[in-house]
């Protein structure tokens, strides 16, 4: 925990008892390591789904309409986003989505009112594992967007863009909680089966990590999860440290 909170000091951060900040809501203990049997399918945090179309959203986090061009679908079931990468821009999504040497169906602008013209495009996967969970799908063909850059850094509130359910791009929100034994968790931020893969946003639009697992339930009383960009780098022959933007 000292490592993450020093690590994370330069940024807004929330909660952290053990950093010395502010108390926040109250939120279940995280970091202990998950089990399996926790995992949900849904994860929807609180009485609602609190989606937005990408198009249509006005939240605190409109500034992303710049990011959103690098979310996309995969195989109709799971969400990934273009990244940034020395080696060359790949698509980030979750280990379990896909397998090692697959080829993949992604599907870019998938979404009401699209700002940007339709490419569906094949992919192979050259890197797949479940711990950390992640994929790396190099494409076909790249489409004429900015791939998003990878982070450490936390703010206090966090989005991820996602196509929940194979359904058309929306958004949700929510608050950041901790980062440790790998992994960055949130709250009150609605996922959905589809939503694995997406990238977990800071304000900046940047990729702290990947969404991937969810523990929520309809009285808010716990997190979703995912993994956090650092690990996968450490993990990836593709990627490399200098493709973290920001430390």
């Amino acid at each position: 925990m000292t490592r993450w909170c020093a690590r994370l000091s330069g940024s807004v951060v929330l909660g952290l008892s053990a950093c010395g900040g502010t108390p926040a809501p109250v939120v279940p203990a995280v970091c202990e390591r998950p089990t399996p049997a926790k995992v949900s399918s849904f994860a929807q945090c609180g009485p609602s789904l609190d989606f937005t179309p990408i198009n249509s959203y006005r939240g605190e986090f409109a500034d992303l309409q710049d990011a959103e061009d690098a979310v996309v679908m995969i195989n109709g079931g799971c969400t990934g986003t273009l990244i940034e990468a020395l080696a060359g821009p790949v698509v980030l999504t979750a280990g379990h989505c896909v397998g090692l040497g697959d080829r993949s169906f992604v599907v870019f602008n998938f979404e009401d009112e699209p700002d940007g013209d339709p490419l569906m495009t094949d992919g192979t996967v050259i890197e797949q594992a479940l711990e950390p969970d992640y994929a790396l799908i190099q494409l076909d063909v790249l489409p004429q967007v900015a791939p998003l850059k990878l982070t450490t850094r936390a703010s206090e509130r966090l989005a991820i863009i996602q196509h929940p359910r194979g359904r058309r791009k929306v958004i949700a929100e929510g608050r950041y909680v901790d980062s440790c034994n790998q992994l960055v968790y949130y709250s009150d931020l609605d996922t959905l089966v589809g939503s694995s893969g997406a990238g977990v946003l800071n304000r900046q639009g940047h990729v702290l990590g990947i969404h991937t697992d969810g523990d929520c339930d309809a009285k808010d009383s716990s997190t979703n999860r995912g993994w956090t960009a650092e690990v996968i780098v450490e993990a990836s022959p593709h990627l490399q440290a200098a493709d973290i933007a920001d430390r």
